[in-house]
């Protein structure tokens, strides 16, 4: 399930706009707007993105790598997670515990994760720490050495985390309906992978992983906070500069497909409670019914205002929550509808989502809910740059898809211009409940739906 979303009225959205760091940067009417961040590289491809914000004392320094699970061998799922999460583990200067220790001394953290299409790595320090902060980022990008000790105890902490998932419903639910909806395409595989796949893993493919995928052609530096780009630059240079990838670089996976077969997968677990995931692949961010679609999820299930949200919940009473999410990555989206309900009501909420997005393919979405829907998204852009580690976050994507430094002038303008008929021709073009699969995770038998 995709995270809460945060419940905001009229009111509170126009706070938002007049208080958030992008609104009140904003310049005189008729003037420039101020660029997201300032956007250089490296000689040695690295790209750079900073936004100086005096105003936040704390820096955020996020690197993104194209070393996502996508190019994890299909033997090896999960190589590419752990490979990221070794990173702060040892290089040939420091153990581990000593980059621990030295990160949190000043009060900072330094993270790593992997991710479906990028791996990530963090630091966070206060402006007078800077220059520690970029000395172990730099140290951890560049000089892993893989502990065999660390090595062992990241496996093993992996695969308790993949184990502890399948006793969650929600978790189980979406590994399925991604598998169902991303057939034969790295998307549709686990990024922590699975136990068995982990323990095939050894630390020599580890390090070959590092060797291969980790390269500066492929990297993304997003700094924000109270630092100007000019000492940034000098930073980056002088630590990442020399930094050269190896050999050829990984392929990249084709696009998901789209218009695949509908499938259903239901597991039978003793619960009270169902969990059913609903949908099917969809569009990418460059394709251009990406903000019809937007808009249409935010109508059909975006919130308390929502289709789905009013009837299956409010007016009908049978789902704790009821949700509908449109999303896209770098080789495909997704339209995900998801809500859970007693065992017994199933059946009723699948038939009022069926009928709900039939009447999204059939007819045009009221003047009053495109405006609702479009005054959220609109509203809620401003909350993504609050603090220096969303700004980070944003602008990561903002270089990862393409969409340049004007891009929250540029998605406002785009959600703007959505009308009623764009909406129902993307939907009817790109969504159809008969090319939806279904997982879900319930006592079938209550649910009376068929055993897998």
């Amino acid at each position: 399930m995709p995270a809460m979303t945060r419940r905001l009225t009229p009111a509170v959205l126009l706070i938002a706009l007049l208080v958030s760091p992008a609104a009140t940067a904003q310049q005189p009417a008729g003037a420039v707007p101020r660029p997201l961040a300032a956007r250089f590289t490296l000689p040695n491809g690295v790209v750079v993105l900073v936004a100086e914000r005096p105003a936040l004392p704390i820096v955020i320094v996020r690197v993104a790598l194209g070393a996502g699970a996508v190019l994890d061998p299909p033997d090896k799922r999960g190589l590419a997670n752990l490979t990221a999460a070794l990173l702060p583990r040892g290089t040939p200067s420091r153990t581990g515990p000593e980059i621990d220790r030295a990160i949190e001394f000043v009060g900072g953290s330094l993270d790593a994760e992997g991710g479906r299409d990028w791996s990530e790595l963090a630091v966070s320090v206060l402006r007078r720490d800077l220059g520690l902060g970029l000395d172990l980022l730099a140290d951890v990008l560049r000089h892993p050495t893989f502990p065999a000790v660390e090595f062992d105890r990241k496996r093993e902490e992996v695969q308790a985390s993949v184990r502890r998932s399948e006793e969650d419903p929600e978790s189980v639910a979406g590994r399925l309906f991604r598998r169902l909806i991303f057939p034969n395409h790295p998307y549709g595989q686990p990024i922590a992978g699975t136990e068995a796949s982990l323990a095939g893993i050894t630390r020599e493919d580890v390090a070959a992983f590092y060797a291969a995928a980790y390269r500066p052609e492929t990297t993304i530096v997003a700094v924000a906070g109270d630092v100007t780009a000019a000492e940034v630059r000098d930073g980056l240079a002088a630590r990442l500069g020399g930094w050269a990838g190896a050999g050829a670089a990984p392929s990249t996976p084709a696009q998901a497909a789209l218009g695949t077969p509908p499938r259903t997968e239901l597991v039978q677990r003793d619960l009270t409670q169902a969990t059913v995931n609903l949908g099917q692949a969809s569009v990418t961010r460059s394709h251009p019914d990406h903000y019809p679609l937007l808009v249409a999820g935010q109508i059909l299930g975006g919130g308390s205002s929502s289709r789905l949200y009013t009837r299956v919940r409010e007016e009908r009473g049978l789902a704790y929550s009821v949700y509908a999410h449109y999303s896209a990555q770098r080789h495909g989206g997704m339209l995900l509808v998801g809500f859970q309900s007693e065992n017994t009501r199933v059946r009723e909420v699948l038939a009022l989502v069926r009928e709900e997005l039939v009447r999204l393919r059939r007819e045009r979405v009221s003047g009053e809910e495109l405006v609702r829907a479009k005054a959220y998204l609109i509203g809620s852009f401003p909350l993504r740059m609050d603090t220096s580690a969303e700004i980070t976050s944003l602008l990561l994507v903002v270089e990862q898809f393409g969409l340049g430094l004007d891009y929250p002038t540029r998605y406002r303008r785009a959600v703007e211009a959505v009308t009623a008929d764009d909406v129902l021709r993307a939907v009817q073009a790109d969504w159809s409940p008969d090319l939806m699969s279904l997982a879900g995770v319930a006592n079938l038998r209550e649910a009376g739906l068929a055993a897998p």
